[in-house]
């Protein structure tokens, strides 16, 4: 029997981004998938192009799916801690025709591509909306998820 695929998940907050790196390394990641809305960070390292050459370095490849990110209320949601509010809009927000391509374009990548991961800036996934494209994700493919957490600083 073929073993089950595997769906990583990480975010970045509070954590440099070599610790990110090399927690990605270590878990065998071949693909990072950038959930976020705007692929850009106050944080050095994480904006895309940044982002994009480190993990390069790495042998991990980068695609960002700017479909699946936060709609800008649901970012104020999740800021002002309103999770329950943040998960009413991500979850309309998933409806919508790109959402539910790149869905599909992620769950088809998970299939098919080495070790996926997909990333967002929260540290505890549980008040990140990648929570919920890993759990549909799992549910759809029968893959399972693990979320990663990098040492900090």
């Amino acid at each position: 029997m073929a073993k089950a695929k595997k769906l990583f998940t990480i975010g970045y907050e509070q954590t440099p981004p070599k610790k990110v790196l090399d927690e990605l390394e270590n878990a065998g990641v071949k693909l990072l998938v950038d959930v976020r809305a705007v692929a850009a960070s106050r944080r050095p390292g994480f904006s895309k192009n940044q982002l994009a050459a480190g993990l390069d370095e790495r042998g991990i490849s980068y695609l960002h799916l700017r479909g699946l990110g936060t709609p800008k209320e649901g970012r104020e949601a999740a800021r002002g801690g309103k999770f329950d509010a943040l998960h009413k809009i991500y979850a309309a927000h998933l409806k919508t025709p790109q959402a539910r391509e790149e869905l599909d374009e992620l769950s088809s990548l998970v299939k098919k591509s080495g070790p996926v991961c997909i990333l967002c800036y929260e540290r505890n996934h549980q008040q990140c909306h990648r929570q919920w494209i890993a759990e549909i994700i799992e549910a759809r493919d029968g893959v399972k998820v693990e979320n990663l957490v990098a040492p900090q600083a």
